[in-house]
């Protein structure tokens, strides 16, 4: 079904997961014990992740191609918080804004963060080594979170790490935003259907800042770095602690917790998201650094990783959603700051109202509550009618779904991003969603675990049975969830509810 001239790899089995969210660890805070509780080691998926690997190698025959498809966010730049010691000379200068939220996207920074990043997860890198060593391959494809992994030196430096000069070559490869496996199959993060998320031209991700070079970051990575990183009580990868039932849920979690611990809140989300604000519209709208020269080549060497062609590359970058950014007033609604500047104007509205009655009248300041009694209803009505984009754009990716497919000539796609697993077919093509490995957690004590730890395995049809497989030779898909064993067919419903007793292995 691939189009003509498609470069052959056909793997006989596949594992899919993604959106892993590796990260530094983070320090014990002894007076603030509570803050990103959810990033200290002990909360790290390296060892779940080092036994899935073990176990899968048992399962799959001895001697089987067998890849191992890391579908985005894989890594988390975007949340390193983890700076150079003073004094050192790591080669590059940190500004103030980098010492408060974490460093920017130029290549040696990094690099920095990626070491980081590999120093803290030494179980996970082993296990990495090991699997690769056995004989197999890796493919990583770049997520919003993982962007970073533009750079070459970036990229050696986890080649290095994992190993790369004791392997074949073409054992570990690195894709921008999607991969063809087997001929059956596109997988793809799904960030690039999203318009907060996406890559502005994943062909070309590199902007220039003066004598500067970056990756450009989209918007909703750039507001969990400037927001999220300096709120520590607030998961990212757990929408329980943002969003809550009621009022009186939000007023008890900030009595139980924020009082004690942040109770200038609002002050880091103002700054917070100013800084995201003004960095998303001057680094959004700059032109990607481009070179017409060398264009025909770098979508050939694109296509080449992805094992696809540069007709499919063109094709699937026509896709992909308007970044968000090109609308200030929609990302001012998504920060919450249009409803800051409107509730400011509100009062001093109101101020200006009572002090302009005072200079004819002596009237008392109770009098200020009746400009406020007046104009605060009208802010009311206007910030309950403001509905985010984000939840809404969660789906976004699924309806793409029969269109990449044709696109690519597969009849089976596979995501990530949205942290919801599932598989389902659309318009005839199967699609599937593995979900997240992320640390998440309902409770801030990370007591009460979120969601599931799935993974997709593609296997010669007549390795598994049920829905889905196909006669002559054709590869088959399930999604499964580790650890506990349960399989999930096309049309099941997965409830992102926590598993009690769960078994440190895999049951297929």
């Amino acid at each position: 079904m691939n189009p003509p001239g498609t470069p052959t790899h056909s793997p006989l089995h596949t594992l899919i997961l993604s959106d892993i969210h590796l990260a530094d660890a983070e320090p014990p805070h002894p007076g603030n014990p509570l803050w990103k509780r959810f990033k200290r080691p002990k909360h790290f998926i390296d060892r779940p992740f080092r036994d899935f690997l073990i176990r899968m190698q048992r399962e799959i025959p001895a001697g089987a191609p067998t890849e191992l498809v890391l579908n985005g966010d894989i890594f988390d730049f975007d949340s390193v918080m983890a700076l150079p010691e003073r004094g050192s000379n790591p080669g590059f200068k940190v500004n103030w804004l980098e010492r408060r939220r974490g460093l920017n996207s130029e290549e040696p920074k990094s690099r920095f963060k990626m070491r980081v990043i590999l120093d803290d997860h030494p179980v996970w890198v082993e296990a990495m080594r090991a699997f690769l060593s056995a004989g197999h391959s890796v493919v990583f494809v770049l997520g919003n979170h993982d962007l970073e992994l533009q750079w070459p030196s970036v990229r050696a430096e986890l080649t290095q790490r994992l190993g790369a000069d004791q392997l074949p070559e073409g054992a570990i490869r690195f894709c921008e935003w999607f991969y063809v496996s087997g001929g059956d199959t596109l997988i793809e993060h799904g960030n690039q259907y999203d318009p907060y998320c996406l890559s502005a031209n994943p062909i070309h991700p590199l902007i220039r800042k003066g004598s500067h070079t970056y990756v450009r970051i989209p918007f909703g990575n750039l507001a969990g770095k400037y927001m999220t990183n300096g709120m520590g009580l607030f998961n990212p990868h757990a929408d329980s602690t943002f969003i809550k039932g009621s009022v009186f849920e939000y007023v008890d979690f900030y009595v139980r917790y924020i009082l004690r611990t942040q109770p200038l809140l609002i002050l880091a989300w103002f700054w917070g998201a100013i800084a995201t604000l003004v960095v998303s519209v001057t680094e959004g709208f700059m032109p990607a650094m481009t070179d017409p020269l060398t264009v025909s080549s770098r979508v050939d060497d694109i296509a080449k990783r992805a094992n696809s062609t540069p007709g499919v590359v063109w094709s699937l970058r026509e896709l992909h959603a308007h970044p968000a950014i090109y609308n200030p007033f929609q990302i001012l609604r998504e920060l919450w700051l249009d409803r800051a500047i409107l509730l400011a104007f509100v009062f001093l509205a109101s101020f200006s109202f009572f002090s302009y009655l005072r200079v004819f009248w002596d009237i008392s300041a109770m009098w200020l509550l009746v400009p406020i009694g007046i104009l605060l209803p009208m802010f009311i009505f206007y910030a309950k009618s403001v509905q985010s984009e984000v939840e809404r754009n969660q789906d976004l990716p699924f309806s793409q779904v029969p269109r990449s497919a044709a696109i690519a000539g597969v009849r089976r796609v596979v995501h990530g991003h949205t942290h919801r697993e599932g598989h389902r077919f659309t318009e005839g093509v199967e699609y599937l969603n593995t979900g997240t490995w992320s640390p998440a957690y309902r409770d801030l004590e990370c007591t009460q675990p979120y969601g599931r730890k799935c993974f997709a395995w593609i296997r010669p049809a007549q390795a598994g049975a049920g829905a889905g497989a196909d006669s002559g030779g054709a590869r088959h898909a399930e999604l499964y969830e580790w650890m506990t064993g349960k399989k999930y067919g096309p049309g099941d419903k997965v409830k992102l509810e926590p598993q009690e007793g769960l078994l440190p292995k895999f049951e297929g």
